[in-house]
């Protein structure tokens, strides 16, 4: 099984992050108590630029769910298409060649849900085997590489691809004024992401997926999520989430490496989630990553803030393309999420 190829897309309305923050103490204006605690949140999210879905000026237009939801899947579908086509591209294939698809996305809902309009426009293959999956949130991306890997373990001769779209500003609570809601206004921003996965029997080259494990932390729901109303989505994000991934991940990282005969030494290519300043710093430490093994996870924070779902995969696509390790590295891709849980990959480059 081998990752064969990994590409991005991104909405057209890209902002620096001191613009946004403007427009933001525009939109809600004198309902914040204090606008420097809004402030302070948002040049401490180690995030200089983000892209949105509409222009900036648009969002305070959007007056219901359904409105923000008919953008979602506009704009989904338009990314959607660009990030599948470039990863096709990538890899010197054509949409007919895929068999499955796995879709994820959190920040958005519509049936037929988006791979179903994708096999129209783009003309992939009638018997495509699709697999639409929500309220995996940021842990998604992860999971599905792990889902489609799955997948051609059983079928070794097909090839399926992960798609993750997620427009986060489309979510935007103009009532909700918790500190989750500030943190997250400056954390979360628009994009796409697609991976090709191919069957051992395809003969392509790339990273070769040697194991996945999925570990469920129980009665940990409240940690992350949505509390969904007439209003939509609005964001549960306690600040918890880095002291259970220094509590849970080393330990979990350590035992699906023994069972391989292998230990964290042996890793020598990391590509995490980039979730936020917090949380990459609590797995920095988890890890005793020390020596910049996190470097391509801050720098794609840094250019596009947290992607939810998509986030583990521009990771992923900024290794493969610019940081690519030396052949027969052992790696771990990773990604943690509402449940909460986390998903393991372990490869080998």
């Amino acid at each position: 099984m081998q990752i064969v190829s990994a590409a991005t897309a991104y909405p057209e309305h890209y902002y620096p992050q001191e613009t946004l923050l403007a427009a933001l103490q525009e939109y809600w204006g004198d309902q914040i108590p204090n606008p420097e605690v809004l402030r302070r949140l948002h040049r401490h999210v180690g995030v200089e630029g983000r892209y949105l879905s509409l222009p900036k000026d648009d969002y305070p237009k959007l007056k219901t769910w359904g409105e923000a939801n008919r953008h979602w899947k506009r704009v989904a579908l338009d990314l959607g298409e660009q990030a599948i086509s470039r990863a096709l591209s990538g890899a010197g294939l054509d949409p007919r060649s895929l068999n499955a698809i796995f879709f994820t996305s959190i920040t958005g809902i519509c049936s037929p849900s988006i791979d179903a309009l994708l096999v129209n426009r783009m003309g992939l293959c009638p018997n495509i085997r699709r697999t639409p999956i929500f309220g995996l949130g940021c842990v998604a991306g992860a999971a599905a590489i792990a889902r489609a890997a799955d997948y051609v373990r059983a079928y070794p001769g097909q090839i399926a691809v992960v798609l993750a779209v997620e427009l986060c500003s489309l979510t935007l609570q103009r009532k909700d004024l918790t500190m989750a809601n500030l943190i997250s206004c400056g954390l979360f921003g628009d994009g796409s992401a697609a991976v090709i996965v191919a069957g051992a029997d395809c003969g392509f080259s790339g990273p070769q997926i040697l194991a996945t494990r999925s570990v469920f932390y129980p009665n940990t729901e409240e940690m992350m999520g949505w509390d969904i109303s007439e209003e939509g989505f609005r964001i549960v994000l306690s600040p918890e989430v880095p002291n259970l991934i220094r509590t849970n991940l080393a330990r979990d990282v350590d035992s699906f490496l023994a069972e391989r005969g292998l230990t964290r030494a042996d890793i020598g290519n990391w590509v995490m989630h980039t979730g936020g300043p917090k949380v990459l710093e609590a797995t920095a430490e988890a890890l005793e990553l020390k020596n910049g093994e996190l470097n391509a996870s801050w720098e794609c924070l840094r250019r596009t803030g947290n992607l939810s779902s998509a986030s583990v995969l521009t990771v992923l696509e900024e290794v493969m393309k610019n940081r690519r390790p030396e052949p027969g590295t052992l790696g771990i891709l990773a990604a943690m999420g509402p449940g909460f849980c986390s998903e393991l990959v372990l490869l080998q480059w």
